[in-house]
Parts: structure tokens; sequence; C-alpha cells
């Protein structure tokens, strides 16, 4: 009789008895493995490793026992309890043992040791697919999944066919890796063999193709299915969010609701997820009244979800007010409603005791944290905290990354530090378009327009192609500095060799550009030839010029069209009242000199 086998009323018996009254006599091998069994059924790990440790001998004779505390020790999340009966399990001489091995495997991949679980996996004797299934899986939940798919080749070489949990396992690293042609194949051995109509294996498939964006084709395959369960649904409720498709995501999820499913933690937070794209605060609200109406409000990760979702729908106060009733906060809450206090451009007190709170806790402070810090500090000018927060990036990320560097140079240009703008960007190893562009901007905000244009024809000189952003920094610098001929120079480049289509913003550009040289005439004309409707910004640059120049018959024309567009704009009023100032005083002038 095998005492995995063993009644557990029987087992309970047991351990109350020999709780209660221990004979002098040892107990047989079977006994004590009957009672390791009923504590690790019980949950008692602290009485069944100190069983197994003052035992040496009485439990060598059943493997199956270090295998209850280990699974035991997956449990309940013991990983030191687990080195010890991995230690005691040598010694006893299992360490050959196929069974023992394959759930060694598991729990060195459970807890991230995944190198020791290929160490283990390496020394096996023997494999069967089920060895080769743990270590596959063991990788994928470690995100190694170009190991996934080079051990699948491994098992599908040594002549093992993959059982269900293999195929979720490597199509889950084909999604991870976005590779639709390794996944592609792999379904064709699929739908082969045996697996073909599995329900686990059939939610793996639809998740694979909607996260690597054959949407229509998840669907399909969600649609042919001929039972649902709960991971059938959130795979494509889930795939839905990752495209972008918040109205299908939400109507996805009604559908399953009128079927009877009950939706878990993943649902909803894929659901936010999918409403954090700008669907409406309302409908957020909605999803959020339903987790407090389920029993899900003190749920960890589904906070972290309602925060930045609020957040990303512009109620960044809803998002603090949910993180303040958080019972243990954590950094993805902090991150998520830090970043929104960055979009959305709120840059108060609040914002910096958020930080100082989440460095008091000791919470990690990733990239996305400090880049959303140094984009604060960036746009309400604070230097000081600027270079603060710029120590910390040093400190937990020497070798920054792009976003890091970008976010610097931003940072110091727009604090009026151009030059540790400039170095930040000469330190940056690896520099994309936005790195290029960031600088051009703060050249541009200096007045350095002649800086600016060589930073351009250097970024072009090293083969990196410019968007309209970079064409936009380009023509605010020529405005700036006056360089009339460079800037209409870069506004034709910019369609002419790039094929990028001027927006209202280049345009404006262009406009002051010409306004500012006087040429009103010529920025008029524009204004009249381009092929989009001219904005409130191009006629208030051409009435301001006006002002300054003295057009009193384009000034008229500019004012009307400007207040026709945008009658609210307190700034407008001013332009408009320099423009009647710089009139009046023209024509004071002018009737002293007839006189």
């Amino acid at each position: 009789l095998s005492p995995i086998r063993a009644n557990p009323r029987q087992s309970q018996d047991l351990v109350q008895s020999v709780t209660v009254r221990r004979t002098k006599r040892p107990l047989t091998k079977y006994i004590n493995s009957l009672i390791m069994h009923a504590f690790c059924k019980r949950g008692q790990l602290q009485e069944a490793l100190r069983l197994i440790l003052s035992n040496p001998t009485q439990l060598d004779s059943y493997y199956s026992c270090y295998m209850n505390i280990l699974q035991l020790c997956i449990d309940e999340r013991a990983e030191r309890p687990g080195l010890l009966v991995h230690n005691h399990a040598i010694t006893s001489g299992f360490d050959s043992n196929l069974n023992l091995n394959t759930k060694l495997v598991i729990f060195y991949s459970k807890f991230g040791r995944i190198v020791s679980a290929r160490n283990v996996f390496d020394r096996m004797p023997e494999k069967n697919v089920v060895s080769w299934t743990a270590m596959i899986s063991g990788y994928a939940q470690s995100g190694c999944y170009e190991n996934v798919l080079v051990m699948f080749l491994n098992m599908r070489q040594a002549g093992y066919r993959a059982n269900q949990f293999g195929y979720g396992s490597v199509l889950r690293a084909c999604t991870g890796l976005r590779c639709l042609e390794v996944g592609m194949q792999i379904q064709g051995c699929i739908l082969k063999g045996r697996f073909a109509e599995n329900l686990f294996v059939q939610s793996a498939l639809v998740d694979f193709h909607s996260k690597c964006g054959k949407i229509e084709d998840a669907r399909y395959l969600f649609e042919e299915m001929s039972e649902r369960d709960l991971v059938s649904w959130n795979a494509m409720i889930g795939g839905y969010a990752v495209q972008g498709f918040a109205d299908a995501s939400l109507q996805l999820f009604h559908s399953m609701m009128r079927e009877g499913m009950f939706p878990d933690c993943f649902t909803l937070g894929s659901v936010l997820r999918a409403l954090a794209g700008g669907s409406g605060l309302m409908k957020v609200s909605q999803i959020h009244g339903f987790i407090m109406q389920v029993g899900f409000g003190s749920h960890k990760t589904l906070s972290g979800s309602l925060i930045n979702a609020y957040a990303k729908c512009g109620s960044v106060e809803s998002a603090h007010k949910i993180y303040k009733n958080m019972m243990k906060k954590d950094s993805i809450a902090c991150t998520a409603l830090i970043t929104g206090y960055a979009q959305e451009g709120n840059y108060s007190r609040d914002v910096l005791d958020l930080f100082k709170e989440m460095t008091l806790m000791h919470l990690a402070l990733d990239g996305i944290i400090l880049c959303s810090m140094l984009n604060i500090c960036a746009n309400s000018a604070s230097l000081i905290l600027g270079r603060q927060i710029h120590a910390l990036t040093f400190k937990h990320q020497p070798c920054y990354d792009v976003a890091m560097g970008n976010a610097l140079v931003d940072m110091y240009a727009k604090c009026g530090e151009i030059e540790d703008a400039n170095h930040a960007f000469d330190e940056m190893e690896e520099k994309n378009v936005i790195s290029w562009t960031s600088l051009i901007s703060g050249y541009g905000r200096h007045g350095l327009g002649h800086k600016a244009i060589a930073l351009y024809k250097k970024m072009e000189y090293e083969g990196l192609e410019p968007n309209g952003v970079t064409f936009l920094s380009l023509l605010f610098a020529c405005s700036h500095a006056g360089l009339t001929g460079e800037g209409w120079e870069c506004f034709n480049t910019m369609f002419s060799k790039y094929n990028i289509l001027p927006r209202a913003e280049h345009f404006s550009c262009i406009v002051d550009l010409y306004a500012r040289a006087g040429l009103l005439e010529e920025a008029y004309k524009l204004i009249c030839d381009m092929n989009i409707k001219p904005n409130a910004s191009l006629w208030g640059a051409i009435l301001g010029a006006c002002s300054i120049y003295g057009n009193r018959s384009l000034g008229e024309l500019a004012a009307m069209h400007l207040f026709e567009m945008d009658p609210k704009n307190s700034v407008n009023y001013v332009v408009l009242e320099a423009y009647m100032l710089h009139l009046e005083h023209g024509t004071m002038l002018w009737k002293s000199e007839i006189c």
C-alpha cells in the first residue's frame, strides 16, 4: 500500500495518536510515511520537516515522502526547507529517482532558480515526457522563451511527443517572442495530433493568435471551441485588451457573464487594461463598482489596475483615493499613479510626497517611474529634484536604457541646462529618433538654431530618418533664431525627401517664421495655399506679426478669423490688445510727422 493513497481520516488519527503518546519502540518505515503524508495533507510543514530530518533511515524506502514535502514547500512558498529536503534525498540515495528529480525541477522552477532546475534535469540518468515538460514549463514561467523553443526541439529529437502542458508552454513562448511563424508550425503539429480538441491547448492557441495581432483568427478559434472555460474567456478578452479593442473586450465580458461564467481577477484586470486606453471614465467607474460588489475590492493586483485605468482616463484624484485605501502598497500601484500624474501634467506636492513615500518604503524604482519623475521635473522646471532623480537613476540603473537617456536629455534641456543635456546625450550608448529630436528641441528653446540644424544633419549622417516631431523642433528652432532660409529648406525637405505631410503645427511654425521676418504677405499666401484648414495658432501668429509691422488690413482679417475659431481664449485678447496699441501708437507717429 502506497502512503500517498492512505485514507486521510486514518492518517489524521495516526498523527493524533503519535502526538499524544510516543512509544519507545521506533515506528516502522510504513507508519512514518503515513504520518509524513498526513502532515503534508494538513499543511504542517515544520512537523513534516522535523520528521524527515530526525528519522534519516525510517523514510528512505518511500521516495513519495520527499515528493509530498517538496510539493508542500511549493504550496507554502518555503524555499529553504525544500533545499534541506533535496540534500536529505541525495544522502538517502534518491538522487537518481526519475519522479523525484522531476519534482525537484518543478520546485526550483517555481522559485525562479532556473539554473538549479536545469542542473537537476541535466544530471537525470533517465527522462520521460513529464520531466521534459517540467523543464520546458520552468523556462516558460521564467520568461526564457528562447530556451523553451530549444528544449522543445531537443525533446522532439529525443523521440518524445509533447503533452498538452508542453504545447501550452511552447505557445506561451511564441506569444512572448511574437514569433508567429514558429507558432503556426506548432499549431500544425497540434491539429495533426490528439490534442486538437483539448481545452487547455485551444485556449493557448487563442491567446497566441490574439496577442500576436491575429485577433480575427483568435476569435474564429474561440467561436469554434465546443466548450469554453474561464481560461478560454480570459485569453480572448485579454487579447482584445492587448490589441486595444476596448469595446470588443467589454462586449465579450458581458457575453461571458450572460453565459453564467463568473470572472476572476485576471478577467477584470484585462477589461480595465482595455478601458485604460481612453474609452471613458464612466465605464471604468462601472467596472470599479462591479469589483466592489463581488468582493474583489481589496485585491492588490486589481487595485493597481484600477489606479492605472483611472489615471489614464484623466481622473488622478480617483486613482489617488484607491491608492490611499490600499492595505499594502507596491511599486506597481505607485508607478501607475505617478505615471498618471506625469501624463496629466499635474506637478503638485502630492507627486513629490508619493515618490518620497515610495523611497521610504524601499519599493523598487524601475525605469518607468524614474522616467515619469524626470518628465515631471522637466515640465515643472525642477532642476534640483531632477538632479536628485538623475543620481537615483545612476544608482539603480548604472547602464540606463534609451528611454532613460531621452528623459534625462529632455529634463536638462527644459530646465535650461543645455550643456548637461548635451552631456547626457553624448553618454548614451544607443540613440533613437527621440534622442536626437529631444536635443534638437532643446537647442531650439535656447535660440541655438545653427546647432539644431547641425545636429539634424549629423542625425541624417548617422542613418536615422527624422519624423514629423523632428521637423517640428527644427522649424521651431529656425523660427526663434530668425533662420528664414534654413527653415524653408527644412520645410521643403520634410515632404520632398521623407514624404512627411505637414500638419497644422508645421504650418504654424513656418508662418511664425515668415511673420517674425516681416514677410507677412508670404505668410498669408502660405495660409491660403495650404491643404488643411488654418487653426487659431496660425491666425494668432499673423496677428502678432501685424501688430509689430503695422499691417492693418491683414491684422483685421487675422483677428476676425482668430476670434471666430477661439473666442474664449484669454491669450487672444492679449494679442489683440497689443495689436491695437501698436496701431494707435503708429497712427500718432504718422500724425506728428504730417504736422
